[in-house]
């Protein structure tokens, strides 16, 4: 094989809870329920990439929420957080490698 394999799974279902977590639901059934304070300090924008390859830890403000959760294409999807964060899109392929393998 040529080594990794790309993320076909369909997404069925995206939740955002504001002030908690984003679930997403796969069509292989498996999920992901992330803390909205996790997803942030995983940013995928260029400032937040920047700030964890100096080996520090993005963190994520104090209240944080999300204020709206959008569809990026198929890529992935764009979360605007409260405190006016917008940049980093959270692919698909990101999310499904932190969703749990179902027990």
């Amino acid at each position: 094989g040529t080594g990794g394999e790309s993320v076909t799974v369909s997404v069925v279902d995206v939740v955002l809870e504001r002030e908690r977590s984003l679930g997403v639901r796969w069509e292989d059934g498996r999920r992901l329920d992330i803390d909205l304070g996790d997803l942030r300090s995983l940013c995928p924008c260029a400032g937040c990439i920047g700030i964890r390859e100096r080996g520090q830890v993005v963190q994520a403000p104090t209240g944080l929420s999300a204020m709206s959760a959008e569809l990026h294409g198929n890529w992935g999807l764009a979360i605007r957080w409260s405190d006016g964060h917008e940049t980093g899109i959270y692919g698909w392929e990101m999310l499904r490698s932190l969703t749990e393998e179902e027990a």
